[in-house]
């Protein structure tokens, strides 16, 4: 962006040597590049630092890998890729005979055990057996209980569903093939239909002037030509190049040579942009801008330069 408002300031200057005829020679053209310096330099400090620009911002969305409770062979698929369904929508079915078996054996065996129960207790009743053989009868029967609910349980869950509204992004599930109940192998990305996020990615010193509740613009790289207008929703306190996780390995001091930038949650509150929703991709790549209450008259040249950069979109094969 710093690089358009060069390219405007020598437009500008050739374009006052033409119409005023100015000569050149080594008073003029050294007197035009150092007031460029001193002019350019002073405006984009000032812009730089007061309304800072993403040249890196995105649009993230939440999904969820879908992994299944029990193990077993698929044998449906009713959900489509990328089509929209419902909560609770069946995405797909796993072979349930070995569960129904499961339920059957364990059903028969807590009605045998409630028979003997019920005898135990009538005995005890009668004087004529022991407290602890009805004890024993009644843990038999109530274990077998708690079995028949977790393989009924398990039974249910061989009818996969969606968690939430949304749809399933690059189904490759198909009958016959395996689902384990394991979280390094989904068998599908759910996608939820939730509002996105979009993160312009600020350098560090953006934070001088930053903070939540600024103006800002958005430019997406799908949609040339237009800008959005939002606010900072916030500014997150974490960069992912300095966290660690316990586990067996040191700190790389390889990893330390990143700054990192500082991820700002932006809000887009632009009513023509609510044409988009649904159209415009999770991921969608762009530019961002946030103007705070600090040299405010500086702004204008700020948006007029994302305005700009949202125009080299439309030049695809250079962009």
């Amino acid at each position: 962006m710093d690089l358009l408002l060069i390219l405007t300031y020598t437009a500008l200057c050739i374009a006052i040597f033409k119409i005023f005829k100015i000569p050149l020679n080594k008073w003029t053209v050294p007197t035009a590049v150092l007031g460029g310096v001193v002019l350019i330099g002073g405006l984009i400090f000032s812009m730089n630092y007061n309304h800072p620009f993403s040249e890196t911002s995105r649009d993230y969305f939440v999904t969820t890998p879908i992994v299944p409770t029990v193990s077993g062979r698929v044998i449906e698929v009713k959900v489509q890729g990328g089509v929209k369904v419902n909560k609770d929508d069946v995405l797909f079915v796993i072979d349930p005979e070995p569960f129904q078996f499961k339920v059957d054996s364990i059903r028969a065996q807590l009605k045998s055990a409630r028979i003997d129960q019920k005898r135990a207790l009538e005995l005890v009743k009668r004087g004529a057996g022991s407290q602890r053989a009805a004890d024993l009868a009644t843990a038999q029967a109530d274990t077998l209980q708690a079995q028949l609910a977790e393989a009924e349980f398990n039974l249910s869950e061989t009818v996969v569903r969606a968690p939430t509204d949304g749809y399933v992004a690059q189904l490759a599930l198909r009958p016959g093939m395996m689902a384990v109940s394991l979280p390094l192998r989904p068998v599908m990305v759910f996608v939820h239909a939730e509002d996105l996020y979009f993160v312009g990615w600020y350098r560090q010193n953006s934070l001088l002037r930053l903070q939540a509740g600024n103006e800002a613009e958005v430019a997406l790289n799908g949609l040339p030509g237009q800008v959005f207008t939002g606010r900072v929703k916030s500014v997150l306190p974490a960069l992912a190049e300095g966290q660690i996780q316990a586990s067996g390995n040191l700190i790389n001091p390889l990893a330390a040579i990143f700054p990192g930038r500082i991820p700002v949650l932006i809000e887009i509150t632009d009513p023509d942009f609510q044409q988009y929703v649904g159209t415009v991709p999770g991921g969608a790549f762009g530019q961002s801008a946030v103007y705070t209450d600090h040299f405010h008259h500086v702004a204008i040249m700020r948006k007029i330069l994302l305005r700009m950069s949202s125009w080299v979109n439309y030049l695809f094969p250079f962009h």
